[in-house]
């Protein structure tokens, strides 16, 4: 009975909330680390903190900070939005609860800025040094904690509206706006997904009605140059029939309106996103709240004998990172060049393979596992980029971990979208117009022939790639992010704590519940400062997949708004239910992530432009249309305009001038003649191989093309821009009136009597106006 009280009051000496759990082993007493835990413990005793400790196979120490932080934070950063004392937009109602993001992170901040006075050193070195192994804030298992988990972290909660309001009451503000900006992009991805889905129904719908599909499925006497140097025979164009089906899919009347409709729709995403962020923001009091004077503000709180860094620039160091900028580009660049000289070297293994299926679909096998390559590749790079771009911003000295976040961001999604599009690029504008004519192609290391397109057009294959990408992109990565952090948590549930379930431990467990908590939580699989910044760069990466090459891929919007919807709820059952809580942070808008969107917006214009202008064959069937097919000719009856156009598109070459014409395969048509001619895609004359008039006539038609395009649809953008204020009516009227209200207040100040107390003692002032 004594025990039990006594125990009972030892209880009521702590408090019944941890703001933070520091967790080491159980080091050898007085050696190096046991004292240099002890140093930081006691810096953190000197500055008022409670702390609590309990041993298990770890030693566990949970910190409760002062309330007289909270009440000096409190002070300084009256919100300017109300001027009132409110921490983050929140009022003092309901202490604990309310404000347990601003208290997490205000001790966040402070126990990585705490450095031990001998050695210097702060809680990251420490942690480096294996003197402390983590430290993380709780989850709450109980009342916000349980109705995320109830609500919003299900699968089965797929197609509600998430509670954001809660969740930025549990995980911060810029967790918040992070799903709120997610969920909005993933509503307005079924305005894009629409049209996309209608445009490959309408390609499926004329799917046999292409004049230019029928004329190559009939070319059976239409021979083709071989595609390799060795065994690949004289072949019928009529063989690329189906790529010439699923080319007029993506390649119809249809692709430009809906290049300029995603581009608009870009534009209007963005905007709409900035009117529905200033809503949010504003109900949150934080419309105009500023981050550098929180972090001031912080580090008063800390020690404000201390002096804040200030801001540095060399334009030397800058010189030198934007060289190490480049020269990684240029690595990046250089692997892209690697996939396309192993696509040309497949293309010859596979046109030489004694197997009749690989040696008809050389090119597209090629071209496949290229796009598996690729991706692979991109997981490889991915590490290295974030490495170097930490090193390049560690060059730079930011000041704060906010500019540090910033330079990154910049840095690592450069790298990242090099990675991702190199390949890409060079597949949409380079494949099959850079590798010669037959007779004089262009040679890796004077030997391998570069690759060429389907005689149907590049567009099949620049839609492979995007297909292949984006599909293991979104179906391997995701089952790689959810299925480490299940396999992980259950393993340490299993394997880390087999002496949970025996009853001495479950009594234990029962006198302090704070053991089970914190074991609970030290099993989750750990967070870091970059943990949302990844969520952000995987979604930027889609996003630059949806617009910038949605010409040749009509269904991206569609795959990204399938993937989104599982993509919320993913990172939401890691959040609440895998991973330790994150340290909240405050914050009134994405930060740099808004400028990248806008970026890709016009690199979306650039891209869809020089698609469709140089990509797909819609300029120069238009020239054909208009100066040579037979709806021009006076005695036009009635044919499709289209009419000849395959014949139109290729030049002849003669088989005599090959260099081993002698060598060739067997030269028998179907009909059994002999070839003494083939055809290749190209605009030359059959006799000095030289370019023809028409070919000029469609180089000037794809420039102006892809001027006059690119100027409308950034016209459109611009006005749709100025269209759609970035921040609604009311909000304005709102902040208006809140400045009005408060300019009142203080000019009553100025006519009225106000009692102040100076020095202990109360004095009575009584203003008069200027006019009295």
């Amino acid at each position: 009975m004594e025990n039990t009280l006594y125990e009972e009051s030892l209880k009521n000496l702590f408090p019944t909330k941890w703001d933070f759990v520091l967790v080491c082993d159980d080091h050898s007493l007085n050696s190096e680390k046991d004292k240099k835990k002890k140093s930081f413990l006691d810096e953190l005793y000197r500055k008022g903190f409670i702390i609590k400790m309990i041993k298990d196979e770890k030693l566990f120490y949970g910190v409760h900070a002062p309330s007289v932080m909270f009440r000096k934070y409190q002070w300084l950063l009256k919100n300017v939005d109300t001027d009132s004392e409110v921490i983050s937009g929140v009022q003092e109602e309901d202490y604990w609860e309310l404000m347990s993001t601003t208290r997490i992170r205000i001790v966040s901040f402070i126990l990585q800025n705490i450095k031990i006075q001998s050695t210097k050193e702060n809680l990251h070195d420490l942690i480096k040094k294996k003197v402390f192994e983590t430290a993380f804030p709780l989850h709450e298992r109980e009342n916000l904690g349980a109705f995320l988990k109830m609500n919003w972290a299900r699968w089965r909660d797929i197609l509600y509206r998430q509670p954001i309001e809660k969740i930025r009451t549990y995980f911060g503000e810029k967790v918040a706006l992070y799903f709120a900006w997610l969920g909005w992009y993933t509503c307005i991805l079924f305005v894009a997904a629409v049209p996309g889905i209608i445009l490959a129904i309408y390609g499926l719908i004329s799917f046999n009605s292409s004049q230019i599909s029928k004329e190559i499925c009939a070319a059976n006497t239409t021979m083709m140059c071989p595609l390799c140097d060795q065994k690949c025979p004289f072949w019928p164009l009529s063989e690329t029939c189906t790529y010439a089906q699923v080319t007029h899919l993506l390649d119809n009347e249809g692709t430009v309106l809906f290049a300029i409709f995603m581009a608009v729709w870009a534009t209007v995403f963005l905007e709409l996103w900035k009117r529905r962020r200033a809503k949010v923001v504003s109900n949150w009091k934080l419309y105009l709240w500023d981050e550098e004077e929180e972090e001031l503000a912080m580090e008063l709180i800390n020690n404000p004998e201390t002096a804040s860094p200030l801001h540095q620039h060399s334009y030397i160091r800058s010189t030198v990172v934007l060289i190490l900028v480049g020269l990684m580009i240029c690595v990046i660049i250089g692997i892209a060049h690697a996939l396309v000289i192993y696509r040309v070297v497949v293309t010859v293994i596979f046109t030489q393979s004694d197997s009749e299926f690989f040696r008809e679909r050389a090119s597209t096998m090629a071209v496949m596992t290229g796009a598996v390559l690729h991706y692979l590749t991109i997981i490889i790079m991915s590490k290295v980029n974030r490495h170097v771009a930490l090193y390049l911003c560690d060059m730079e000295k930011p000041r704060t971990f906010t500019e540090r976040e910033k330079n990154f961001t910049v840095k690592l999604f450069t790298f990242q979208f090099f990675t991702h599009f190199s390949s890409v690029i060079y597949v949409a504008f380079f494949l099959g117009r850079i590798n010669g004519r037959p007779g004089d192609y262009v040679r890796v290391g004077g030997k391998w022939r570069l690759e060429e397109c389907h005689p149907s057009g590049c567009l099949v294959d620049l839609f492979i790639q995007m297909a292949v990408i984006m599909t293991l992109k979104q179906t391997l990565s995701n089952f790689v992010e959810f299925m480490l952090p299940w396999i992980g948590y259950k393993y340490k549930l299993l394997f880390r704590n087999p002496k949970s379930n025996n009853r001495v431990h479950m009594e234990e467990s029962a006198r302090d519940p704070c053991k089970e908590e914190w074991l609970w939580n030290y099993n989750l699989n750990e967070v870091n400062v970059f943990s949302l910044f990844d969520e952000f760069l995987e979604m930027m990466i889609q996003y630059s997949f949806t617009t910038i090459f949605v010409a040749a891929f009509p269904l991206a919007p569609l795959l990204a708004f399938i993937n989104n919807l599982i993509e919320i709820r993913l990172d939401a059952i890691k959040m609440v239910r895998l991973q330790r809580r994150m340290v909240p942070r405050t914050a009134n808008d994405i930060g740099t992530w808004l400028l990248i969107l806008e970026a890709i917006g016009i690199l979306a214009v650039i891209g869809n432009g020089m698609v469709i202008a140089i990509t797909s064959d819609f300029i120069p069937m238009q020239v054909y249309k208009y100066t040579s097919s037979p709806c021009i000719q006076k005695n036009y009856t009635g044919k499709d305009c289209l009419a000849g156009y395959v014949n139109y598109s290729l030049s002849v070459f003669n088989v005599q001038d090959f260099a081993n014409h002698e060598n060739l395969p067997e030269r028998k048509d179907p009909m059994g003649d002999v070839i003494t001619h083939c055809r290749y895609r190209d605009y030359r004359n059959s006799e000095d191989y030289s370019h023809t008039v028409e070919f000029w006539h469609i180089l000037a038609a794809r420039l102006s093309f892809l001027i006059l395009f690119e100027h409308v649809a950034l016209c459109i953008k611009l006005i749709a821009a100025w269209f759609v204020p970035d921040v609604p009516r009311g909000i304005k009227n709102l902040h208006l009136q809140q400045k009005r209200e408060r300019l009142l207040k203080r000019l009553r100040c100025v006519f009225y009597p106000s009692t102040i107390l100076l020095r202990g003692k109360q004095w009575t002032i009584k203003l008069q106006g200027a006019g009295s």
